[in-house]
């Protein structure tokens, strides 16, 4: 569950990000995707730690 919540975190923070750098749609899909799977694999590794 942490892992989808920041998966969605990621990738409206990068849509954000595109966004506010005058980005058009390729570019907010483009910066949604890699922040969304960035914040997602670091949910992975802080849930490994947690239940370690």
């Amino acid at each position: 569950m942490i892992v989808i919540a920041a998966l969605l975190a990621g990738a409206i923070f990068g849509a954000w990000r595109a966004k506010s750098k005058g980005g058009r749609g390729f570019d907010v899909a483009q910066y949604a995707a890699i922040y969304g799977l960035i914040f997602a694999l670091i949910a992975v590794f802080v849930t490994v730690i947690i239940t370690r």
